[in-house]
């Protein structure tokens, strides 16, 4: 009778990202609102020239300043979570807010005076919500 050695799989420990190697959540966040200042700065822009040589009546202003915040957070998420894989919707809801904080800010100075308003508490809302679902949507994406 033979006796035959058993030889046990060495399974393979997975790597496990460390605390260290995830960048830093608050540089994330000042990235992703960064950059989705930046682009409601351009949206903002090219929708100002568009209304200088087209009859774009008044009611449709706010809706497409709307959209142009939406989109600008939605590209600003995903550039700044596109390395991170989780806590998206903490990290979405901090750039919605510090987003609409800093376009405030921005948009404030441009026009010469601050206004404290229902409008910007919408404002607030909205770009907390919509930064929470764009975070959600950019961790969740299968990265090729």
């Amino acid at each position: 009778m033979k006796v035959k050695a058993i030889k046990f799989k060495e399974k393979k420990e997975k790597k496990v990202r460390e605390v260290s190697d995830s960048p830093k959540t608050i540089i994330v966040v000042l990235k992703g609102a960064l950059i989705s200042l930046a682009v409601s700065l351009v949206g903002i822009l090219i929708f100002a020239f568009f209304i200088k040589y087209v009859a774009v009546p008044t009611n449709a202003i706010k809706p497409v300043n709307q959209v142009i915040k939406g989109v600008s957070l939605l590209i600003g998420t995903f550039i700044a979570l596109k390395k991170t894989n989780k806590m998206g919707l903490i990290t979405g809801l901090l750039i919605g807010f510090v987003y609409t904080v800093l376009a405030f800010l921005v948009f404030s100075i441009l026009d010469g005076h601050f206004e404290f308003s229902k409008t910007l508490m919408n404002d607030f809302l909205f770009g907390g919500i919509i930064g929470a679902i764009c975070g959600v949507i950019a961790v969740n994406i299968r990265r090729k």
